[in-house]
């Protein structure tokens, strides 16, 4: 066997052995719908989204950063509350206060750079 043929043997093994790994780890789509609440199904919801509209955030951004256009700050704006919104639904359904959520932010920020 040459060389390449080992290579593409390697390479092949590999990918089997990552698709087993990845159906033996991954949780079951049944089991995760089985075993949701409302409040996790709320949770889930929120904290996608949130990662939705922060990625909307990071793109306004970016086009402002790399590609040198304008900054829609209008967009920005929307985002941010798009962002609070899903911030808030997870603090409401934990019942944790946005100034708790600023204090603790403070405080740890102050111990780790003074």
């Amino acid at each position: 066997m040459d060389k390449l043929e080992q290579e593409y043997l390697l390479k092949n093994k590999l990918e089997q052995d990552h698709a087993v790994m990845v159906r033996n780890l991954a949780k079951d789509g049944d089991d995760i719908v089985k075993s949701l609440t409302p409040q996790s199904a709320h949770l889930w919801h929120m904290a996608s989204a949130l990662c939705g509209e922060a990625g909307e955030l990071f793109d306004a951004i970016k086009k402002f950063v790399i590609y040198e256009k304008n900054l829609d700050v209008n967009n920005v704006i929307e985002e941010l509350g798009d962002v609070e919104f899903y911030l808030e639904g997870i603090r409401s359904s934990l019942e944790i206060t946005r100034l708790e959520t600023l204090a603790n932010n403070v405080l740890k920020l102050d111990q780790r750079y003074g």
